[in-house]
């Protein structure tokens, strides 16, 4: 049976912690930005975390 392939446009979104958990940057963050306040701004620059429903599918994408 052949070797599983990383999905690659997952690889280039997503990491994984050293606790296990899938990271990813967060959404809006790119255009219009001058009607978003700057506090807002500035807390989608911080990385998210996937939710646990969708952590599956993510980590399956990753699996090398």
């Amino acid at each position: 049976m052949p070797k599983m392939k990383t999905n690659r446009a997952a690889a280039k979104r997503f990491k994984l912690t050293g606790t296990g958990r899938v990271k990813r940057h967060k959404a809006y963050a790119s255009h219009i930005l001058t009607s978003k306040s700057p506090g807002r701004k500035r807390n989608l620059r911080h990385a998210g975390l996937v939710s646990e429903a969708d952590e599956p599918r993510v980590k399956r994408m990753l699996t090398c």
